[in-house]
């Protein structure tokens, strides 16, 4: 038998990737699951930001990041190019294109990031929502449906602690998900990289149909974050909406144990099976 992989891809050096049998997606063995291509992409990004920076440079935190998978990305090698296209004082972003081996783009992204004050806003007279987290996590749950033998993302490289729903349930859901492989062998993942893998769940886990009878794959996955997320587990508070005609809508409430972080959205393409 073959050894579990001990990361979501295998880094080939020169910005060449390729991923494991652990960042498979549930809709095709062939085809990887969004929440490791936003991963590597966020990767990237943050890359291209830090080697961008000069040794004065005060900390810029990462506020926005989308995506937008226009191809199936398989298991092939890949290759993610990224580079600074707002290098400002304030707000900086930068965009990646992940590439297949014969240079046809499979995925773009951009993330933007404003930079962190050196001393703390005074608060203490603003209005402000009250957001505490969720219940905490709960036992470890793995999905029940399986479509092909062997290692998947969603039922192996993550664990999901469901609050509220689960896999087994149609409708609004509280996942607590915490990756348990790094993205790149021997680099433990960035915050960012964490909330990255776990929002691309949304759709996943607060289903408006039966996985059975209907698909529901999502072409994008925006992120929006107020602040660095803490921690090991993303919460998500998701609900998808769907329309007759075949588009759907995921939104997702990020948290760590602190309270809220962000948000993310998912535009969805839905079809009977």
């Amino acid at each position: 038998m073959a050894a579990f992989p001990e990361a979501l891809f295998t880094d080939l050096g020169g910005g060449r990737h390729q991923a494991t049998e652990a960042s498979r997606g549930p809709w095709d063995a062939r085809a990887l699951h969004g929440g490791p291509v936003a991963a590597l992409v966020a990767r990237a990004l943050e890359g291209a930001l830090a080697d961008a920076a000069g040794p004065d440079d005060p900390a810029f935190v990462p506020v926005r990041l989308a995506l937008e998978l226009e191809r199936p990305v398989g298991l092939d090698p890949l290759e993610v190019r990224a580079e600074v296209t707002r290098p400002g004082r304030s707000v900086r972003s930068a965009d990646a294109t992940l590439l297949d081996g014969d240079g046809r783009r499979l995925a773009r992204a951009t993330l933007v990031a404003i930079r962190q004050r050196a001393e703390p806003l005074d608060l203490g007279a603003a209005v402000l929502p009250s957001d505490e987290a969720p219940a905490p996590p709960g036992p470890p749950a793995a999905p029940s449906w399986e479509t092909y033998p062997g290692p998947a993302f969603h039922r192996d490289a993550v664990e999901h602690r469901f609050v509220r729903g689960s896999f087994d349930e149609i409708g609004p859901t509280t996942d607590w998900i915490r990756l348990l492989l790094p993205v790149v062998a021997g680099e433990d993942p960035t915050p960012l990289q964490r909330v990255a893998a776990a929002a691309d769940f949304g759709n996943g886990v607060s289903a408006a149909v039966d996985h059975a009878t209907h698909t529901f794959i999502n072409p994008d996955l925006v992120i929006t974050l107020l602040r660095v997320p803490e921690g090991t587990h993303v919460g998500l508070e998701a609900v998808t909406r769907i329309d007759a005609g075949g588009v759907g809508l995921a939104e997702s409430t990020l948290w760590d144990a602190r309270g809220r972080v962000g948000v993310a959205s998912q535009t969805l393409v839905v079809d009977a099976r």
